[in-house]
């Protein structure tokens, strides 16, 4: 993302000079006319960075402590104190480190005559595109503490529907890493045990338990393998996925797996939704609401139908028309945002979408859960049964030779 520097009049008349973080000088034109800014000039700062108060990159705050930073800055908004004291006040009362550090060089920032929407931007690490493009449209509609009101709502039931997903994932992988304890320990530790004794008997083993031994000696052997192995895979993964075809190849495959696709498309579009919704209940433009949206889905194929959604408004067409189109979006969210069309209550039907599916994630969380439970215990069990066997087969034909 480059800086752009501009002259232009404000909506009070004035002259003003600043800098703009935009990707290109058409956006950054964009965004100064949706400031209701008359523009006199645009031309991009080959400094790069601003010239005050140059940011590190910082690390990511914690869910909680963004949240409660919101409400504590919404709340002394609305009690009329400046930007600039709300600062003075928040840097001393946040524990979280990496927010500290980026509320000390926002108020820097404001202090020297930036914008809070641009110096928040200055972060990307603290505050998403969503954060910053709501609170710019907040200083402009002069409703900053209720748009902060807002965002510490979305926050907050963004990181409620995470955290119902992690309780209700965390007892399957608990019970899948036991059993892959387990299956490890018996190769390496007890089935070389068994192996010796039988080979001093000088037992003739059936099939499966060769077998099963020479997996036994491979995995004591060749261990190094079996670290290696998914690390080098993991990592051609991801060297894939940082391609555009990769990136757009795995995350189709990520909405169509069975089982989990289901669940990874209600939860984009419930975030997506919920995005929306806050965006325009804000004053965000339709087109620039859609921008943010399709760059924080967080998946390619959504992001593409996102783009192409946007080019059709541009054209005149509605907003269901594409969506429904694309064929990647449930019947029922394209019905809910056509009716929110026609009744002009578009941001109020988005949110009610994002209510709907974030019960039907939280529900087939539950259902798949409950699924998982019994299929890892089956798997555990004959995994086991079969190890068991093999072992016992040779000791039975031991004991008929015996008799």
């Amino acid at each position: 993302m480059a800086t752009f520097s501009y002259n232009a009049i404000n909506s009070g008349g004035r002259e003003v000079n600043g800098k703009i973080e935009a990707d290109n000088e058409g956006s950054a034109v964009a965004r100064l006319h949706e400031q209701n800014m008359r523009i006199l000039s645009v031309a991009e700062d080959k400094g790069g960075a601003f010239s005050f108060g140059k940011s590190k990159a910082l690390g990511a705050p914690k869910g909680a402590s963004l949240v409660i930073f919101s409400r504590q800055f919404a709340t002394m908004i609305d009690a009329g104190l400046s930007v600039l004291k709300c600062l003075d006040i928040l840097e001393a009362q946040v524990k979280d480190i990496p927010l500290k550090q980026a509320v000390n060089i926002l108020r820097k920032d404001v202090k020297s005559g930036l914008s809070l929407g641009d110096a928040l931007a200055k972060h990307p690490n603290c505050f998403n595109k969503l954060y910053v493009n709501m609170i710019r449209a907040a200083e402009i509609g002069g409703i900053l503490d209720i748009i902060l009101d807002r965002l510490a709502g979305f926050l907050e039931k963004d990181m409620d529907v995470r955290q119902k997903i992690k309780s209700a994932m965390m007892y399957p992988i608990i019970v899948f890493c036991f059993a892959i304890g387990m299956i490890f320990a018996l190769f390496f530790f007890v089935l070389p045990k068994f192996k010796e004794i039988f080979a001093s008997m000088a037992v003739e083993l059936p099939p499966m338990t060769k077998a099963i031994f020479s997996m036994s000696d491979f995995m004591v052997s060749k261990w190094y393998l079996i670290i290696i192995t998914p690390i080098v895979v993991f990592g051609l993964i991801k060297k894939y996925e940082s391609t555009p075809d990769g990136r757009m190849r795995i995350d189709r495959f990520k909405l169509q797996a069975p089982l989990v696709g289901d669940i990874t498309l209600k939860m984009a579009v419930s975030r997506l939704t919920r995005t929306f919704g806050t965006l325009l209940s804000s004053g965000v433009t339709m087109v620039r609401a859609m921008e943010i949206v399709g760059e924080t889905s967080g998946n390619a194929v959504i992001s593409k139908a996102i783009a192409d959604s946007r080019n059709a408004i541009r054209e005149g067409k509605r907003l269901s028309t594409p969506l429904q189109e694309c064929g990647l979006f449930p019947l029922m969210v394209t019905q809910m945002i056509d009716i929110g069309e026609e009744t002009g209550r578009l941001s109020e039907m988005m949110v009610r979408v994002a209510d709907s599916y974030d019960a039907e994630v939280e529900s087939t969380i539950k259902g798949l859960t409950s699924m998982i439970e019994p299929i890892l215990m089956v798997f555990m069990g004959v995994v086991v049964g079969f190890i068991a066997i093999s072992i016992f087969a040779p000791m039975f034909k031991l004991i008929s030779s015996i008799a």
